[in-house]
């Protein structure tokens, strides 16, 4: 038997419990509870959301930060993942008792209220301390600047991937020379592949796990095909939503397909789908942070981000981003000492690419100990690649937009709605939502209000 695979958000939901207990804990782990007694010059405070194996990853950087730089003491706290942490961090910002130092998923920035809840980077600090604009994947970078200022610094991109067994496809003959998936160009391709992985599958075995009844899941594969389309969200100024009824049904009838011919079992709705996957299922669409779990498991596979069946490449990404909550005194040592542990992290992340994450600094990208990395290196191109959602307040990581949106996804994989019923339900909340006006934006978050 396999080992137990829970989720990434059912580990760190249910590690929640434990989190604000054990925030201190993680810390501890590393040197983290020094701060408080150390006579280092500098003190600098930091909240992050990291557990599993992505907190220990970040306590190692931590740690070869302390080494680098003893007369900075650098405080961490690892909070509960999700909103849990939003809502602490939203209003620890409005209430001025916000660390030095945050993290955020890049899509919740823009909702964030930045210049209120969250401060500018001084870019000649981060410049002082080796990270600069031309560091960065382009397109990335942009999603950091709101109103032509930056607000995060991302630390990487992390997207869902097309896992595959490589002794599977090599049976049904669709392992190339390259001892990788044979390449897929459209819907017709993606099934014929399909259908061949079926026929070389062990009986009591689903040909592919795409987390059909999570919302989050389901939302992410949407966002990526719905790009590869060419579909578009809103016009440029947010005021009106171009959501395209007839691209969204063409995506949820794909996503539905996968169960209607067989391919993914209705019974299955999330890890049983990473389980099959190491007892010789074909294909699993997860995230990279299941890297570490099918690799500890020694499965020859391989991940390719996912197909572009639609004609064009586009995978779903999001970034865990360094921000800096607003703080009425920011500046000083610990201001500084901020911008030193970000640049600090973001240029030595090959620690973090191990778990699965490809790092936003690019220069990383191309080190021959990154290039060495497997499956790491075969995905990296999904940084030129990425499928995003809308710079709205509303979306990002288990936001609005997810719960809302991606349920009605889950609506149509699943089929207890037709698919072009379901993308006219999409646009009608889309234009809702857009004329919802961003609760952040006044003074609710600090009366303690619901937080985006």
């Amino acid at each position: 038997m396999p080992p137990s695979l829970p989720s990434r958000r059912g580990v760190l939901g249910g590690l929640g419990a434990l989190a604000v207990a054990g925030s201190f804990g993680l810390a501890a782990a590393g040197n983290g509870a020094s701060a408080l007694t150390s006579d280092a010059d500098v003190r600098v405070r930091y909240w992050n959301l990291f557990s599993g194996g992505d907190g220990a990853n970040m306590i190692a950087m931590l740690d070869a930060f302390r080494r680098a730089e003893p007369a900075i003491d650098v405080k961490d706290s690892t909070l509960q993942w999700g909103n849990p942490f939003y809502t602490k961090l939203a209003m620890a910002a409005a209430g001025n008792r916000a660390p030095d130092l945050g993290v955020m998923h890049l899509g919740r920035v823009t909702g964030f209220s930045p210049g209120r809840l969250l401060d500018p980077w001084d870019m000649d600090l981060l410049a002082k301390y080796g990270v600069n604009e031309a560091d960065f994947n382009p397109a990335l970078w942009k999603r950091a600047v709101v109103d032509g200022t930056l607000y995060a610094l991302p630390l990487d991109i992390h997207v869902q991937l097309c896992y595959y067994r490589k002794d599977v496809l090599k049976k049904a003959g669709l392992l190339g020379d390259d001892g990788r998936m044979v390449p897929v160009t459209s819907t017709d391709e993606w099934f014929d592949v399909l259908k061949e992985a079926r026929r070389a599958t062990k009986k009591g075995l689903q040909t592919i796990g795409l987390w059909h009844s999570d919302q989050n899941f389901q939302w992410w594969f949407f966002v990526a095909f719905y790009t590869q389309l060419g579909g578009t969200w809103f016009n440029a100024d947010n005021t009106e939503t171009t959501f395209d009824v007839d691209k969204a049904t063409q995506v949820l009838e794909f996503l539905r397909r996968h169960i209607t011919d067989g391919y993914a079992n209705p019974g299955y709705g999330g890890t049983a789908g990473a389980e099959q996957f190491l007892n010789g299922s074909p294909f699993a669409w997860e995230g990279n942070w299941s890297v570490p779990v099918f690799s500890g498991a020694k499965v020859e596979y391989g991940a390719t981000p996912l197909p572009p069946v639609f004609g064009r490449q586009a995978t779903h990404a999001e970034s865990h981003s360094f921000v800096l909550p607003h703080r009425s005194d920011r500046g000083g040592p610990a201001n500084e000492g901020a911008h030193q542990l970000a640049a600090y992290v973001v240029k030595h992340a090959l620690q973090w690419a191990a778990g699965g994450h490809i790092p936003a600094y690019t220069p990383t990208l191309s080190t021959p100990a990154y290039q060495k990395l497997e499956p790491q290196h075969e995905y990296a191109s999904a940084m030129d690649h990425q499928a995003t959602e809308p710079k709205v307040w509303f979306a990002g990581s288990t936001g609005i937009l997810a719960q809302e949106v991606g349920a009605l996804v889950v609506s149509s994989t699943t089929g207890s709605a037709k698919p072009d019923v379901v993308a006219g339900r999409m646009r009608r909340q889309l234009a809702r939502l857009l004329a919802m006006k961003n609760p952040m934006d006044g003074r609710t978050a600090a009366q303690g209000g619901a937080v985006a």
